[in-house]
């Protein structure tokens, strides 16, 4: 089983390559559940880590439904992570009304080959979960990033099983919120290939006014996980 670390930064990157994860997803700003890290940071983990690096596309927090001008930026931007050299992409686009944009989900996944495209949690957003899931697999999507619609994996589990079940072998489920070295062998014994996990501790940064608190992805807890997968 291959565990994904998102990391929100360079150096919970490294940390992620230190304790020998399998792969990052490059974001920042987890606040708002992340959005696409700036050109610098890419560049930097692309260029001084060996670990594999699928990076995040997303213009802002908020919905998933975006404007033509948000959307010619994420283009712009997967035309800049394959020429830094990024091993995937993770995105994906909605209609106002709840429902994959098919073409412009598309589009995403046609400009990110020859990489692996990844469709995003926007999919928890998404009432029909089998039609979605079908559309994925008839644009050509990798995998997809899910927590079976619920606040964690763990509660929805079960929907990841059926989703699992549906799709056999045309699309990669991979159960992400809340997974750690308590519940990581869940997912396993269930048949998952892979897992997504912060696996991230809060640090307090000396400021010159006062403490300010950072998340960054920890060592300890990355290497748990993979000792109970």
């Amino acid at each position: 089983m291959k565990l994904e670390i998102c990391a929100n930064s360079y150096q919970s990157a490294k940390n992620a390559q230190d304790a020998e994860a399998h792969r990052v997803e490059l974001c920042q700003e987890l606040s708002v559940g992340g959005i696409t890290p700036s050109y610098g940071l890419i560049q930097k983990v692309a260029r001084e880590l060996d670990i594999p690096v699928f990076v995040l596309i997303r213009p802002r927090g908020g919905n998933f439904v975006y404007t033509d001008d948000e959307f010619e930026i994420m283009k712009k931007d997967i035309e800049l992570c394959k020429e830094l050299g990024c091993h995937g992409i993770v995105s994906g686009v909605l209609n106002p009304e709840g429902t994959i944009d098919l073409k412009r989900t598309k589009a995403l996944i046609e400009l990110s080959q020859p990489l692996p495209f990844t469709f995003h949690r926007a999919f928890d957003e998404i009432e029909d979960s089998e039609k979605a899931i079908e559309q994925l697999i008839d644009l050509g999507a990798n995998r997809v990033l899910t927590s079976g619609k619920r606040q964690t994996a763990m509660e929805g589990i079960e929907l990841l099983k059926a989703l699992k079940m549906l799709v056999e072998n045309r699309i990669t489920i991979m159960p992400g919120s809340g997974i750690n070295r308590t519940n990581a062998s869940a997912f396993k014994k269930a048949g998952f290939e892979e897992i997504h996990a912060s696996a991230s501790k809060v640090i307090l940064q000396d400021g010159s006014l006062f403490f300010q608190p950072q998340t960054v992805s920890d060592v300890a807890k990355i290497k748990a996980i993979l000792n109970e997968i």
